[in-house]
């Protein structure tokens, strides 16, 4: 059987094989999965396994393809830290741009890093180390300091410079002295409340390509792959900013069994965008550890606690003992639903922005802080949970807050939009070479409602 498109999804745990055909009419013909091979030291094994399922699904004895992408979480992602000068600034700055990027953020410091963070950071054995700090034309030698302590315990990770533009050379130097390799790229932070992180999340993305290749039969997967590979949350993030350009101001939703990633796209509503005190991604994701369906229940249940639990559910500890990846009865599937919905609203909470009040001498004054959500006209999801849970809809349409809210979420009347086909990593890495066709593609499975 001809398939246009191949993408690859090679997960830590599993790896997915999506075709689409591209020429003519844009289609999703299906999917194939299989379980990621790293153990057997070659996840090549995981993906022929992956394509043959898909084979089989399709009804064709095997597939023949003409073109062939990839994202990947495999090989424990792309694990970074980040240093800069000031947290609220330039370290939040950088914290924005690795997650954008989807990098698995490992570690965070702020001003001069002390012995006991170069060791946490050794220890850690990041994939990439970003060093920022600074504005440009303003303080230089916190990042100076930072790099060189760095790159005396990590000589053999690759480093990012995104500070202040003064220090460039100064940066080349000591790379070129001690033979590390530096990515020096545009400030992420270059004046006073202006963030500038895009040219560092592609610098990101294409070391982490360079990363993935060395996990056990990456690289032959990389001769096939026509574009780049990308990390599985950074390929989330651009369909969800190709479906802003059709859609406008949304949300993008993705509960899994360990963590719970939210990513949004908007500018924010012209009602608080002159009493915001920090600058703000325009597209921003944030990682939530704690908050999986599967993996960190016990997180979940200590949020809601076990009494409430059991009030609602009298067998709850049961449920929980016997949790499984994918719930099967209806009990379960219930069970599953209320812990999506707490994962959900929590994250959102975290994610968003909220309203305060000061009092002074002229009487009380009110401030934004955080991402504003308020334009957001669309919830969409993404994930095993809440594209397959029978209850996606209504958990979605549960989370919008009235006007009233002091918190900066989005409000009663934003649409829910379910990603039926689960495609939605797939399409972001689609979307670099066949563009309008990933768009097709996202809108079809957005607007598909039959899905039991």
């Amino acid at each position: 059987m001809q398939i246009d498109v191949l993408v690859a999804e090679i997960g830590s745990t599993t790896t997915v094989v999506n075709a689409f055909n591209v020429h003519g009419k844009a289609e999703f013909l299906g999917q194939g999965q299989a379980p990621t091979s790293v153990q057997d030291g070659d996840v090549l094994i995981g993906l022929k396994a992956a394509v043959a399922a898909l084979a089989k699904n399709l009804g064709a004895e095997s597939v023949d393809y003409i073109e062939m992408l990839a994202t990947s979480s495999a090989a424990g992602g792309l694990r970074m830290s980040v240093h800069g000068l000031v947290y609220d600034m330039t370290v939040r700055a950088a914290k924005e741009a690795a997650l954008g990027a989807g990098a698995v953020l490992k570690l965070a410091t702020a001003g001069k890093m002390r012995r006991a963070e170069l060791r946490q950071v050794k220890e850690l054995n990041p994939n990439i180390i970003l060093v920022a700090g600074g504005v440009d034309y303003g303080e230089r030698e916190t990042a100076l300091d930072n790099f060189e302590s760095l790159t005396d315990i990590c000589p053999d990770v690759p480093f990012i410079y995104a500070g202040n533009l003064q220090n460039r050379e100064e940066i080349s130097l000591i790379a070129e002295e001690k033979g590390i390799r530096v990515h020096i790229v545009d400030n992420v932070y270059p004046r006073v409340d202006e963030l500038d992180i895009e040219p560092t999340r592609r610098v990101i993305q294409a070391v982490f390509e360079e990363h993935i290749i060395h996990a056990p039969g990456v690289s032959q997967i990389r001769d096939m792959v026509k574009s780049k590979i990308m990390p599985t949350p950074g390929a989330v993030m651009e369909a969800a900013k190709l479906l802003h350009e059709e859609l406008g101001d949304l949300i993008v939703f993705d509960v899994g069994g360990a963590t719970t990633d939210l990513h949004s796209v908007t500018g924010g509503s012209p009602e608080f965008a002159d009493i915001l005190i920090s600058p703000e991604p325009f597209a921003k994701r944030t990682v939530e550890g704690d908050l999986g369906v599967f993996v960190n229940i016990p997180h979940i249940v200590e949020k809601i606690g076990m009494e409430e639990l059991t009030r609602i559910f009298p067998n709850a500890q049961e449920l929980i003992d016997k949790a499984t990846p994918i719930p099967v009865t209806g009990e379960q599937k219930r069970f599953i639903e209320y812990l999506t919905k707490t994962a959900s609203s929590t994250a959102l909470e975290r994610h968003a922005g909220k309203l305060t009040d000061f009092y002074g001498p002229n009487g009380k004054k009110t401030l934004a802080s955080g991402k504003d959500l308020t334009a957001i006209k669309y919830l969409v999801a993404t994930g095993g949970a809440l594209t397959r849970l029978p209850a996606r809809v209504d958990i979605l349409e549960s989370l919008p807050e009235p006007s009233t809210s002091t918190r900066l979420t989005p409000r009663r009347g934003a649409r829910a939009l379910i990603d039926n086909d689960y495609i939605m990593a797939s399409l972001g890495v689609l979307s670099l070479v066949h563009r309008q066709v990933a768009l097709d593609l996202l809108m079809q499975s957005l607007n598909r409602q039959d899905v039991s």
